[in-house]
């Protein structure tokens, strides 16, 4: 058995004090099913944390990060390494493309605190993934 932790790469993507997050699929066999989450993903071998969140941001939903993302914190528990960045999202939220995930939204600070938002396409509210609602948490506390 790999003892190895995973590594991975996320972004905090804001526009206007909210923060854009994926619904992850109702999938078992994943980590957070069904939970709303940072959009980002594993690093591949050969990549570096930086690399690694271009690449899934561009994959996941078809935005181009601008030049202007920044490394926020590393976070790390018995399972994963998270490196986590941020950056304003610079283009209106209707011009992304969903390609990985359930459903995205626009989350207010009140939304997140409460830890649920609501998905049309769910029709239902859905859970924030803890430790990413921490780690949103904590980046809003740093501004």
């Amino acid at each position: 058995m790999n003892s190895q932790r995973k590594e991975v790469a996320i972004a905090i993507l804001h526009q206007q004090d909210k923060f854009l997050m994926q619904l992850r699929d109702n999938i078992p066999n994943i980590l957070y099913p069904g939970y709303w989450a940072f959009f980002g993903g594993h690093i591949e071998p050969g990549e570096t944390p930086e690399i690694a969140v271009q690449r899934e941001i561009l994959e996941e939903i078809g935005y181009t990060l601008p030049p202007s993302f920044a490394f926020f914190d590393t976070y790390s528990d018995e399972h994963v390494i998270r490196h986590v960045f941020h950056a304003p999202l610079e283009v209106e939220f209707s011009q992304l493309v969903l390609n990985e995930g359930w459903d995205m939204g626009l989350l207010s600070l009140t939304e997140i605190q409460q830890g649920n938002f609501y998905s049309p396409i769910a029709k239902e509210n859905r859970p924030l993934g803890p430790i990413h609602q921490g780690i949103l948490l904590d980046f809003i506390n740093s501004r």
